[in-house]
């Protein structure tokens, strides 16, 4: 199996998609509260949905992606790590009784959690903290064994893991 001309050591991890009901409540929560930046925005009016990518940017490719292109915006999601897309199907946010499957909750669980670095997680979860009730709490330091992970859950219920930077 060597006919092929594609080198696997080039392959890596782009993004993964989650399926959000409202995208300001979502957006809200990457953004301000996860300090996450939105990318690229893409709407499908056939599909009658709307695609964020979001990702941890650095000040210089923020003041750049700033002056894009929509084009250039979306390139730069497809070509890097770590990235975040939220996909919106219209509508949902007006359905009261609508929610999706989070991965986590009876029946089917599947999908577990995203997971971010911080450089202090105490000083991570007080800012948490400092949201109220925009921070829905899965896991705080202080619960259960692992004193070293908290976990909090977005708009729609996904965790997301908040562990220490790892220095070597």
């Amino acid at each position: 199996m060597t006919d092929f001309k594609t080198d696997i050591k080039t392959y890596e991890f782009n993004h993964t998609m989650i399926r959000v009901k409202d995208p300001k409540e979502s957006l809200y929560f990457y953004e301000q509260i996860l300090g996450m930046k939105l990318i690229s925005t893409m709407e499908n009016e056939k599909g009658k949905f709307t695609l964020y990518f979001l990702a941890y940017v650095n000040a210089e490719d923020q003041a750049s992606l700033a002056t894009q292109s929509d084009d250039k915006r979306r390139a730069y999601a497809f070509n890097r790590p770590g990235v975040l897309e939220l996909t919106h199907n219209w509508g949902t946010e007006n359905d009261d009784g609508f929610k999706y499957a989070n991965g986590n909750s009876e029946p089917g669980r599947g999908f577990g959690h995203t997971a971010i670095i911080v450089d202090n997680i105490e000083e991570a979860c007080k800012r948490f903290e400092s949201f109220g009730d925009k921070v829905k709490w899965v896991k705080r330091l202080t619960d259960g064994n692992m004193k070293n992970i908290a976990f909090i859950a977005d708009p729609d219920g996904y965790w997301v893991e908040i562990l220490n930077r790892a220095f070597a």
